[in-house]
């Protein structure tokens, strides 16, 4: 697994998006591909997610600390005691793009986004769906391994969404805070959460995801892959991986599945991390996109797999 130094990202390719997020007031931005193989204490990026809201059915459990041995929201252990992503708490947690550039292996991640205006938005009727049904479909009849970055206020509006993910040994379940807010000032007009919120926040995502058994991990991505000193700092409890992506498809708010395509695979590379999302509302084109970007990996030898196999911990 490459981990990576502090670096500013390329902004050029993020302007189109930012305008569209301001729209909504809840987006998923997308930053450029971060230079590869490199442990940094600042970035910023993006994210996204997608389908019409569900009746909660009996939530599972959520808490915001531990107090035993193990870090606050803590995966059950893989088979072999091993948790992917896992690293020693009280360390800063390192910053990956991609894996190794041997073989042919890449990963294709599904951000799924939740915050309080996106369900205001889903409540009021002005959105259908935040779940991506459509994706989850293709991944299933294909067999296509994935990796979902899941907030918890999303596996709240749609538990049954996730018990469906959970299920399928092909999907691995992965943490993007509870309610998407910002962890660094300016992250595309995000909502800012306090520091000392931090740790909590993401503990809780945890124990919530946990809950749904299947597939866990201790893979973090940030809101729009803001993240500085203060934040990676913050996570240190927790003993996570911080994954951003070197592939960001482009695909929030793309009004043609061409362009999202070009991104997905114009960089793909043996290891990358494909950024997408399964926010349908908030990355309209992605279910037609896919098809096309699983066609092209196939024509350049490339073959998705769970995000630890990527990372070299599979």
């Amino acid at each position: 697994m490459h981990v990576k130094i502090p670096r500013v990202p390329l902004v050029a390719t993020l302007v189109a998006v930012v305008a569209a997020a301001a729209l909504l007031a809840a987006p998923t931005p997308v930053r450029a591909p971060a230079v590869a193989g490199i442990v940094r204490a600042t970035a910023t990026g993006q994210t996204g997610t997608g389908q019409a809201p569900q009746t909660p059915t009996t939530p599972p459990p959520t808490s915001t600390a531990s107090t035993g041995q193990e870090p606050p929201g803590t995966a059950p252990a893989a088979p072999g005691g091993t948790v992917p992503g896992a690293t020693p708490p009280g360390t800063r947690p390192p910053v990956v793009d991609h894996g190794p550039r041997t073989g042919n292996k890449v990963a294709l991640t599904f951000d799924a986004d939740m915050t309080d205006a996106m369900r205001y938005q889903l409540r009021s009727g002005a959105v259908r769906s935040y779940a991506n049904l459509k994706i989850i479909d293709l991944l299933e009849r294909e067999r296509v391994p994935a990796t979902f970055f899941l907030t918890g206020k999303w596996v709240e509006q749609y538990p049954d969404v996730t018990r469906r993910l959970a299920g399928n040994p092909r999907f691995e379940l992965a943490n993007h805070t509870y309610g998407h807010l910002a962890f660094t000032p300016d992250c595309y007009g995000l909502p800012r959460i306090a520091e000392r919120e931090m740790t909590a926040d993401v503990a809780r995502t945890f124990d919530v995801v946990a809950a749904y058994g299947g597939r866990q991990t201790r893979y973090f991505r940030f809101p729009g892959l803001c993240h500085d000193r203060k934040s990676l700092t913050a996570l240190a409890p927790l003993g996570v991986t911080v994954v951003d992506g070197d592939v960001v498809s482009g695909d929030p708010f793309a009004k043609s599945w061409r362009p999202v395509v070009r991104a997905s695979l114009d960089g793909v590379r043996p290891g990358s991390v494909i950024v997408l999302h399964v926010t349908e509302a908030n990355a309209p084109m992605t279910d037609e996109a896919l098809p096309h970007i699983l066609a092209g990996l196939a024509e350049r030898g490339l073959e998705p797999a769970p995000l630890s196999e990527v990372l070299g911990v599979g």
